[in-house]
């Protein structure tokens, strides 16, 4: 049967790098069991219960993965674990019958589950940095641009498009400390048996060296373990790694609808990448289509519930563990790192061929910001000895005809207005106010704010944490 015959995630062949797949397929997934297994079996040679012959079984076979006999035992025995078991048993003639020596299903389930989390961490992080370095090229060639502002959709004050791209970056480098932070703090459960006491273990080894036997496996495997666990490692720990995916998302899909709203007319300011034979529709020939941001917003929107699930999985984790967390996790889990892949792959493409139109931004400035600078223009006048109650009612009447003007599809007279203004020149002259009135002298510490967070950006990212 073709694999298109019956259903496929979109996440296995249309979402996500093949890098990311790989770490959460179900090959990685098996032979990382097999490597627990592996040290496990290591640990348990320098106790004196594996052979040395046992051993060099074990690592010789460790990657003959066949899942197509694994999933025959399976469907004998309805335990995907013990069908592994028996896969890798057979193939070890020396060392099968000391496979899984003490364990439960989740001394191998967890821990490969969190190491799979860090192979998976490790991608975001350095796709992370990527990001915040394509964002950060445009931080620095825009720094000094002027664009009109929006706060309640509305034109508001200029800023400059350098410092608006240094207030996303902000975000996504707050989201790349908290995924290192995360990273750090990864802990497995460990090898302490059915309900998290050892007592399999102390059997094994002695009650007295049950801690040394599993610190030397937490040293093969260069993974912490919680000091307490039940049949499992503690789901909060999920839920904690799936609230900074979601947060990263959040800032993602926030850079992402902002740019979809400039790429929209009237706005009409910035354009994602258009391929020179993509098609924007199949029934308007003329759509450019900002397809790129609009996927991400999409994937973004199904992340940022995920945290909702992991909470019930940690809330309903009753007693010592129920199996109502084990068929969600299989998706919920690999999905929120599929999903952050795709979009930071997504948007770091979009950064690096943004087109910014200058020619509208300025069209854009020209038409809103003259409204802006009215409040500086009023404030220079009555420090000049004006009344500031008669200033601000002639500039509302001056705004009024030239907002006439403006929804009339008019250039902006605002400025002629007020430099007319013979109550206003009586304290400031016409290339005064004029000057006052001037765009690219309102921005404030925008431009010097971008250039001194694009310092701070490096800085982070060269941390080697």
């Amino acid at each position: 049967m073709d694999e298109f015959d019956s259903y496929q995630s979109p996440f296995s062949w249309r979402y996500a790098s093949p890098e990311m797949r790989k770490i959460w397929s179900e090959t990685n997934k098996r032979l990382l069991w097999r490597k627990l297994w592996v040290c496990l079996a290591e640990v348990e040679a320098e106790f004196g219960l594996v052979k040395p012959e046992q051993l060099a079984d074990l690592k010789k076979n460790v990657e003959k993965i066949d899942i197509k006999k694994s999933l025959a035992h399976e469907a004998v025995s309805h335990h995907d674990l013990m069908a592994e078991v028996k896969t890798y048993a057979s193939q070890c003639k020396v060392g099968g019958g000391i496979i899984h020596l003490g364990a439960t299903s989740m001394d191998i389930k967890d821990n490969a589950d969190v190491l799979q989390i860090a192979q998976a961490l490790d991608m975001l992080i350095d796709e992370t940095k990527a990001l915040l370095l394509a964002i950060d090229e445009k931080i620095q060639t825009y720094a000094e641009t002027p664009c009109i502002a929006f706060t309640h959709l509305q034109p508001a004050e200029p800023t400059t498009y350098g410092y608006r791209f240094a207030n996303y970056a902000q975000d996504i480098l707050a989201d790349l400390i908290r995924l290192r932070e995360i990273r750090s703090g990864l802990m497995g459960k460990g090898f302490k048996g059915a309900v998290g006491t050892s007592a399999s273990y102390a059997e094994l080894v002695g009650q007295e060296n049950v801690e040394r036997f599993e610190s030397r496996i937490s040293q093969v495997l260069g993974l912490p373990f919680y000091p307490v666990t039940t049949q499992t490692y503690t789901r909060m720990q999920d839920f904690h790694i799936s609230s900074v995916l979601s947060g990263l998302g959040a800032s993602i899909y926030k850079i992402a609808f902002d740019l979809r709203l400039l790429q929209s007319q009237p706005f009409g300011e910035t354009s994602e990448p258009f391929g020179e034979k993509q098609v924007g529709s199949s029934a308007m020939p003329f759509k450019r289509n900002p397809i790129q941001l609009e996927k991400i917003d999409s994937l973004a929107r199904s992340l940022s519930v995920l945290p909702q699930i992991a909470w019930q999985n940690a809330a309903n984790s009753i007693l010592e563990r129920t199996l109502d967390d084990s068929a969600n996790r299989r998706t919920t889990i690999p999905e929120a790192f599929l999903i952050c892949d795709e979009i930071i792959h997504s948007l770091t493409d979009v950064f690096s061929g943004l087109k910014i139109n200058l020619r509208q931004v300025e069209t854009n400035l020209a038409t809103y910001a003259p409204f802006a600078n009215t409040e500086r223009l009023m404030m220079t006048l009555v420090k000049a000895g004006a009344d500031r109650q008669k200033v601000h009612e002639s500039l509302r009447l001056h705004s009024m005809q030239a907002w006439q003007a403006v929804q009339a599809g008019k250039l902006n007279p605002l400025i002629s207005l007020v430099s007319a203004d013979i109550e206003f020149q009586k304290y400031l002259s016409p290339s005064k106010i004029g000057k006052l009135m001037s765009s690219s002298a309102y921005i404030g510490q925008a431009a010097s704010r971008a250039g001194k967070f694009s310092k701070d950006i490096a800085i982070v990212i060269s941390e080697n944490k």
